[in-house]
């Protein structure tokens, strides 16, 4: 098995997760948002991680010491597929969360549509929009 292939058929798991995440939300699917995309496919993602972290961060070269050793770091196929593992866990973990909250709060569905693919894509600008769009979301309640 190559890094290319492991990080090929990530990509397909995660969009697969983000499938099952999305219609969760849209059925309106607690067991499809919290359990299956929110702790099941993120927990997969943390285990292939770990094999990776195990089998292979040792012989890969670089670290964390600075952003040239990072560089260096992610040169390695395996370190920079065990990177991106990284990302495609907390993603989708972090979009589950939000698709939660806004699911248990009420809150129109709508945002998700915009908030979703931000999280998927630019992680943090997703996480950062959830937040704008429920600080917004409760002062249009609050003021008369």
């Amino acid at each position: 098995m190559t890094a290319n292939l492991v990080f090929y058929l990530a990509n397909m798991a995660a969009m697969a997760g983000w499938i099952v995440l999305a219609a969760g939300v849209t059925l309106k699917q607690e067991f499809l948002v919290t359990v299956l995309a929110g702790r099941v496919w993120p927990l997969a993602f943390a285990a292939l991680y770990t094999l990776l972290i195990i089998f292979f961060f040792g012989s890969a070269p670089g670290g964390f010491g600075s952003l040239t050793d990072v560089q260096l770091l992610f040169t390695s196929p395996w370190a920079a597929t065990a990177g991106w593992i990284h990302y495609l866990a907390f993603d989708l973990f972090i979009g589950s969360w939000i698709s939660a909250q806004v699911l248990a709060s009420g809150s129109p569905r709508l945002a998700l549509t915009i908030i979703l693919p931000l999280t998927f894509l630019f992680g943090p600008i997703g996480l950062l929009m959830f937040f704008a769009t429920k600080l917004a979301f409760e002062r249009r309640e609050i003021t008369p």
